[in-house]
């Protein structure tokens, strides 16, 4: 809650009047508590978690023919009570495991340093703050997936999340109630590193689930702004992960590409796309040999 009772009261303390963004955030969250402010991240969670893989299920049963070649493994196609069910079993980790976690951790968000104080960060510093807590997760959370692909941690806990040998959108935080909380520390190390705003808490939060639906999402299309981020990994290299499934050593990294290939766990991967690209090579070389034939 801020300390402020009026705007004019918040400029003195500061110094200067407030910009507008600062104007929309003291109305809102003058009168709410800190707790309440971090608890947000429920709400979007859910809306995240319900709402975004629906674009994908839309695109594909009502414009099928238009967004099948950008399908990443075509000859799979769940049914719709097959996806309800991926989507059901989220929700229900969700209300049993997300969202209780959710509710008690607030203390070390407190702890750690996230404010909800003005003045608001500038815009450069949310974007930096962003960058870090995405490097940050993406290294620990690639030691911690191959720990899971050891034999006691894929039998014990991360199979569940390789049930989907062709991921859908919903099935990005499909997984172990174990696997969920073990993953929640690397998405918290950036944060405590370098704590921001709440804001910037709120922008990672969901930028990191969106870029995970994405990559769950079974679809490569190439308008995808993702596709401008520097060694950024996408649908088609997570994808890979999960068709060769628990005998996977491959493709690790959740975010980016360069653990993978500093640590040589992306070798599969890169021999799958240059076979790929050599069978293609092949096939417009013999479609051009027969129509000069021709």
């Amino acid at each position: 809650m801020l300390p402020y009772a009026t705007v004019e009261e918040a400029e003195s303390v500061i110094g200067r009047s407030l910009t507008a963004a600062e104007t929309l955030w003291f109305n809102y969250s003058a009168t709410k508590s800190d707790y309440l402010l971090y608890c947000h991240n429920i709400v979007f969670l859910f809306i995240l978690f319900s709402v975004v893989p629906f674009f994908f299920l839309f695109l594909e049963f009502f414009f099928e023919k238009s967004v099948s070649p950008y399908k990443i493994q075509p000859k799979v196609k769940l049914s719709f009570s097959d996806t309800l069910h991926c989507y059901k079993s989220v929700m229900r980790m969700f209300f049993l495991v997300v969202g209780p976690l959710q509710l008690v951790s607030y203390p070390s968000i407190k702890f750690i340093g996230i404010r909800t104080s003005l003045p608001l960060p500038p815009l450069w510093e949310i974007v930096l703050q962003l960058c870090t807590y995405f490097i940050v997760e993406d290294y620990g959370n690639y030691w911690i997936h191959r720990f899971l692909h050891c034999k006691w941690g894929y039998d014990k806990i991360h199979r569940v999340h390789h049930e989907y040998t062709a991921p859908i959108g919903f099935a990005a935080p499909y997984a172990h109630w174990a696997e969920i909380l073990i993953l929640g520390i690397p998405s918290f190390l950036g944060p405590a590193i370098v704590p921001g705003h709440m804001i910037t808490f709120w922008l990672w939060i969901a930028f990191r689930q969106l870029e995970a639906i994405e990559t769950h999402s079974g679809y490569d299309f190439p308008w995808t702004l993702t596709k401008y981020i520097p060694f950024y990994g996408g649908s088609d290299y997570h994808d890979y992960h999960h068709y060769v499934g628990g005998q996977s050593q491959s493709n690790f990294a959740s975010v980016f590409t360069y653990c993978d290939y500093l640590y040589g766990t992306d070798k599969g991967y890169r021999y799958q796309k240059k076979v790929l690209q050599q069978f293609r090579e092949g096939l417009n070389n013999n479609v051009e040999q027969n129509n000069k034939v021709d």
